[in-house]
């Protein structure tokens, strides 16, 4: 069972006895990068930290999902996130017993960072109470298909209204997405190779039957990152970035549901571009 845990941008998944919040996108270090540009905004580590570690008491969370990039350099690792990334992760697991990472396209060279008790999984995701769990740059395991729900990161989602004086204002939003399983699991096995004669035996055979009807979007946990607003006409290259799932066209972005971080009900993406 999920909850979305209005309004920051983190979700409850209860299984069995386990409480487990989730995450995405912290990009510990974003505020280095914009520094040598010139442009300096206050460091935002220790309060992502104070977030998370109230979320987790709050719940009463005994283990924290992270779906990607948790740092922002893409490859490597600048100095500011060798020293904030292990004090974070220090930090957070005094407060909860389990922290696991699924690997998202900013967290190349992340394993040194990190302390040993925080597990680090491949960007294919896992499937945790039911649902399946990935960052979003690249394609999920045919496994999570299984799954009713998915749920990705990466995008950053944000909607951009727009008032008859043109001034814009922007926010972060959930989206809520119908997606057709059958179609997503018959374009993933295809990019993965795989001869239609043996796609019933991929992953469990029968058992790796799709049955994914939606996708949820979360929001980026550090709320200074921004992102493309979604209600925006986008472009070869937006599209490009947003990942492989969203361009399947077995995701329907047109009529995806858009909801405030309090909760607010928008509307759907496609009603949302005559104010953007």
């Amino acid at each position: 069972m999920i909850t979305l845990l209005w309004p920051h941008p983190a979700m409850l998944v209860k299984s069995g006895d386990s409480r487990t919040i989730v995450v995405a996108d912290l990009h510990i270090g974003w505020e280095a990068a914009l520094s040598r540009q010139g442009i300096h905004v206050p460091a935002q580590t220790s309060k992502l930290l104070k977030r998370l570690v109230d979320l987790a008491s709050a719940y009463k969370a005994d283990r924290l999902l992270i779906l990607g990039d948790v740092k922002h350099t893409v490859a490597t690792a600048e100095t500011a996130e060798w020293r904030d990334v292990p004090e974070f992760f220090t930090a957070l697991a005094r407060q909860v017993k389990e922290i696991l990472v699924v690997r998202g396209n900013h967290d190349g060279n992340l394993e040194p960072l990190l302390p040993e008790t925080v597990k680090v999984l491949p960007s294919t995701g896992l499937v945790l109470g039911g649902v399946g769990f990935f960052h979003g740059h690249r394609w999920p395991s045919p496994t999570l298909l299984t799954c009713k729900t998915l749920v990705m990161g990466h995008v950053h989602p944000v909607v951009v209204f727009r008032d008859p004086a043109g001034f814009r204002i922007t926010r972060q939003v959930w989206v809520s997405a119908t997606c057709d399983g059958p179609l997503l699991r018959q374009v993933l096995l295809k990019k993965q190779r795989v001869p239609p004669k043996d796609a019933e035996n991929v992953h469990g055979g029968s058992g790796a039957e799709a049955k994914s009807t939606r996708l949820l979007i979360l929001p980026s946990f550090n709320d200074f990152l921004g992102g493309r607003p979604l209600n925006e006409d986008r472009s070869r290259s937006a599209k490009l970035v947003a990942g492989p799932v969203l361009r399947s066209e077995a995701v329907d972005m047109r009529n995806a549901e858009t909801y405030l971080l309090d909760g607010t009900y928008l509307g759907t993406l496609e009603q949302l571009k005559s104010i953007s």
